[in-house]
């Protein structure tokens, strides 16, 4: 029996309105999304199943689901902390490593117009599994360009959005 789940003296149960307020959250964010797909406009006329019927089903489930939290959590329902957790939570926030991948981030950002996505997204990935404590730079740098090459033809060939190329441009 957990701490929330103890009865008190009186034999009341503690509430854990930490899960009312994610119902209520959820709830929310359902009911702006069913709102807001009232908004949107007909789609294409010979399809069966229009674009805006993907956020109408989307409102519906997160209602659905702050209900049923909201139901379990009047029930007494809990949630457990899990047991196989590897975080020490005695010990401090490791802020230099925090600062180290919002340099990372923010040299990506800074180079993406310039060097274009293929090129940033290895050096993203490079970077960010350096400071995470890799130490095999030749893997990683093989995994990085596989990754940011194939996103970038995944978005702008698959997809048909256009992300920098960078000096690549008219080589990818």
């Amino acid at each position: 029996m957990s701490v929330i789940d103890k009865p008190t003296e009186a034999g009341t149960r503690i509430v854990d309105k930490a899960q009312y307020a994610m119902a209520a959250f959820i709830g929310v964010v359902g009911a702006y999304i069913l709102y807001d797909a009232t908004t949107l406009e007909d789609g294409f006329a010979d399809q069966p199943v229009q674009p805006y019927a993907f956020p109408y089903a989307v409102g519906a489930v997160l209602l659905g689901l702050a209900v049923l939290l909201a139901i379990a959590t009047a029930r007494g329902d809990v949630p457990q902390a899990e047991e196989g957790e590897d975080v020490d939570l005695t010990q401090p926030s490791d802020w230099a490593t925090v600062a180290k991948l919002v340099a990372v981030f923010a040299v990506n950002i800074a180079l993406i117009d310039w060097l274009g996505w293929a090129i940033t997204g290895a050096i993203l990935f490079v970077g960010t599994a350096w400071v995470l404590g890799s130490r095999t730079l030749i893997r990683d740098v093989g995994v990085g360009v596989a990754l940011s090459v194939g996103t970038w033809y995944g978005f702008y060939s698959g997809l048909g959005l256009a992300i920098p190329a960078g000096v690549l441009d008219g080589i990818l």
